[in-house]
């Protein structure tokens, strides 16, 4: 009789055992379903005074290329990602193109293998900007030439006129000497009308 009892004490023991260890392992299957961020370079909150060439986020399951999307962003929502992200085991590195100094956010997506995606972010700011470009050398010389080709004074206002061009100063002496021309011309037909008018009046008094 205690053997038995003992026995069926032993079975229960058993299946309480499994029961309990598969409720314990139950939960854990979609959790690890999951894909999560478990770390990056630069870390979420960092302040540098050096930007860092490329921003690396770790996963804690291979991300996929084909379901992973990467951005970054610097101030005024200016895009600073300077290429294609690579792989390379449950890593994801992007370069990145630093610009004014300020806040970066850098968004991931990535799937997971129970397929609903995974979305996040993390911000880290960077003291020191790019500094402004210097005028280029063409820029300047053309601009000091232009100042200096400016008249002032009486200059200014012999340079408003342009100069006649010979041509021009041609056609005008051209004209001023066939209008002399018509001139006398009519004064000579004047002079042989008034000379016939009067040899016909003396023909006609003879």
């Amino acid at each position: 009789m205690g053997g038995s009892v003992a026995r069926v004490a032993r079975t229960w023991l058993a299946v309480l055992g499994v029961a309990v260890g598969v409720s314990v392992m139950l939960p854990a299957t979609p959790a690890a379903a999951h894909n999560s961020l478990t770390g990056s370079d630069p870390r979420n909150g960092a302040r540098l005074a050096v930007a860092p060439k490329r921003i690396e986020l770790r996963f804690l399951a291979t991300p996929t290329p084909a379901t992973t999307k990467i951005t970054v962003t610097g101030p005024e929502n200016v895009p600073a990602t300077g290429g294609a992200p690579t792989f390379t085991g449950n890593r994801v590195s992007v370069p990145f193109k630093p610009g004014a100094a300020g806040l970066y956010i850098v968004g991931y997506r990535v799937g997971s293998t129970d397929g609903h995606p995974v979305t996040g972010e993390i911000r880290f700011t960077v003291t020191t900007g790019l500094p402004a470009e210097p005028p280029s050398a063409t820029t300047t010389a053309s601009s000091a030439v232009s100042a200096s080709a400016l008249p002032t004074g009486a200059a200014a206002s012999s340079a408003a006129v342009p100069p006649a061009s010979p041509a021009l100063a041609a056609d005008r002496r051209s004209d001023d000497g066939s209008g002399w021309l018509w001139a006398l011309g009519a004064v000579a037909l004047l002079a042989l009308l008034g000379g016939a008018f009067l040899l016909r009046r003396r023909a006609a008094r003879d």
